[in-house]
């Protein structure tokens, strides 16, 4: 089921972006083409202008998704991901704080051993992902798969 369900759900979606931010684009420019007076075309200058902001965040945040299910497919390929089945949870499932500073504790010795390998950015990554430390997640994150692709790309190929 959720073979067809979640497929055509993303692509019902995809189709809606696409019909909003057109239609978006296409009432910025109707008001500047077609009114006379100056407050309508600003209105329209900032229809337009907003929906540039978001076609570039819809982006960003879809390469950002695509690139994350790149090295996480990776990372599972090369049997590298954290298992933190044996883990105290808390009720609401996520992992317990002492827990979680545990395997914090494990992964970034690790990191330490072997800063510039993908692998150890990307657990540390997923650490501090479990530990509730997003901002950070993201970041250690950016490194792993910057890291990755530097190690995938042929020598002398530029970026």
């Amino acid at each position: 089921m959720d073979r067809v369900v979640k497929p055509l759900v993303m692509a019902l979606t995809a189709v809606g972006l696409v019909v909003a931010f057109g239609y978006l684009f296409f009432l910025g420019w109707t008001m500047i083409s077609r009114s006379e007076y100056l407050a309508m075309r600003g209105l329209g200058v900032g229809i337009i202008l907003l929906t540039a902001v978001g076609v570039w965040a819809t982006w960003a945040i879809l390469r950002n998704g695509v690139e994350l299910q790149r090295i996480s497919a990776a990372a599972s390929a090369e049997g590298i991901e954290l298992d933190i089945s044996g883990l105290d949870r808390r009720p609401s499932g996520r992992l317990d704080h002492a827990a979680a500073d545990a395997l914090f504790d494990a992964v970034s010795a690790e990191y330490r051993a072997a800063p510039d390998d993908w692998r150890t950015n990307y657990r540390l990554a997923r650490a501090y992902d479990h530990a509730g430390d997003r901002l950070r997640a993201r970041e250690v994150m950016r490194v792993a798969i910057t890291l990755r692709e530097a190690e995938t790309r042929p020598t002398g190929e530029p970026r």
